[in-house]
């Protein structure tokens, strides 16, 4: 398999083949007395999946994959790796904190394996948002063992801060030649204060805010910016109206006729809600889980709802001119659910094989996917 950085190699070569034959190109129009075109960048596809949230089973599970010693999330994902690798550009939202030294603990106060930031780099992810109801579960502590883990393993993040210049500053990945922006934000903290000091460890939903932080991400040279929210009803497949107000205010905000968010993710709700386009731009209400043990709903009744999830992967074309929007021109969702036996993530679209019953979730999923009307703006589930 190539690796990642020899994948960023070869993109940097083939970049530069690129450059060259456009040289070339140009060239030879001066010749000829016609203008020469602009060079072009390539289109990217980003992929963003839902919350990763290891209840005791899970934990349990990366113990045994790793055989007794340490924690290994890596069998967990493998079957999704290919989906997540191939994409220029993967995101994944992180709803829990670090624990340290063996203190691993799941529902209600989670501290997760920092092994997991390891696990979530080997599967093809690039970066993870942070900010959720739970990113205080541990105090600044958690934040702060939370996000050197993830440095470590390469992942970039963003929501949650361990220093009021980090809170302030942008997260920016590479896609491609493009830059994109990566911003986060969550409704609440479960009712737990903020650090001591610190009123920015965590980003707390407030549409002014999220719509200035997106114009300093453009001012920053953003090609795409992306926000992520954890937000909703829990349990609920329809998103809830506060959902549908905030996406219609955002994708709304525009600078110079030119939308100051391309993307907006939703996580926390436990269940898959639909995708949409609005006002152009689009939105996912709610990827789902992509990691959770058993769940129980407001009712304490077991449903399988809370281990299913979608990947979603857009694929974004150049403006025709530099300063111009860069345009979803395909949208994709993957179906995926966690087999909370096996202790494995799905593709969905790879394990029907596996009988009717598995059929019949994919089917769920792409109903709720679609229930708003995704389709007719060339939503499809990926093959």
């Amino acid at each position: 398999m190539i690796t990642r950085g020899r994948q960023v190699a070869l993109a940097l070569t083939a970049l530069l083949t690129a450059a060259a034959a456009c040289q070339n190109h140009v060239r030879r129009e001066s010749t000829a007395g016609h203008p020469a075109p602009p060079p072009a960048f390539r289109a990217f596809t980003l992929a963003a999946s839902g919350d990763v949230l290891p209840h005791t089973s899970v934990i349990d599970r990366a113990r045994y994959d790793a055989g007794g010693d340490g924690y290994d999330f890596r069998p967990m994902l493998a079957a999704v790796e290919p989906v997540v690798s191939h994409a220029d550009l993967a995101l994944c939202h992180m709803e829990t904190v670090y624990g340290a030294d063996g203190d691993y603990t799941g529902y209600p106060v989670f501290k997760s394996p920092p092994q997991i930031a390891q696990g979530l780099t080997a599967t093809g992810y690039d970066g993870c948002s942070t900010a959720s109801n739970h990113s205080l579960d541990d105090g600044a502590d958690g934040i702060r063992r939370t996000l050197d883990a993830m440095d470590q393993a390469g992942l970039k993040h963003a929501g949650t801060a361990r220093t009021e210049a980090e809170a302030h500053s942008v997260t920016m990945l590479r896609a491609g030649a493009a830059k994109v922006a990566h911003l986060s934000y969550t409704y609440g903290t479960n009712g737990a204060p903020m650090p001591p000091g610190e009123p920015w460890a965590v980003n707390v939903t407030d549409p002014n805010r999220i719509i200035s932080d997106a114009r300093a991400a453009r001012l920053a040279g953003a090609d795409v910016v992306v926000v992520s929210l954890h937000w909703g009803t829990e349990w609920q497949d329809a998103p809830d109206q506060k959902q549908l107000a905030l996406a219609d205010r955002l994708t709304a905000s525009r600078t110079n006729g030119r939308p100051d968010i391309d993307l907006v993710l939703g996580t926390h709700a436990h269940v898959p809600q639909a995708y949409q386009k609005v006002n152009g731009t689009w939105v996912v209400y709610g990827l789902g889980d992509q990691i959770a043990g058993e769940m129980f709903d407001n009712r304490g009744v077991q449903d399988s709802r809370g281990n299913e999830s979608t990947i979603a992967r857009f694929t974004f074309s150049p403006p025709p001119a530099a300063g111009g929007r860069w345009r979803v021109t395909k949208a994709e969702f993957v179906p995926q659910m966690y087999d909370i036996d096996a202790g494995r993530v799905l593709d969905l679209n790879k394990a029907i094989a596996g009988g009717a019953e598995l059929q019949g979730v994919r089917d769920r999923i792409r109903g709720v996917v679609l229930s708003r009307g995704a389709a007719k703006d060339g939503l499809v589930m990926a093959k």
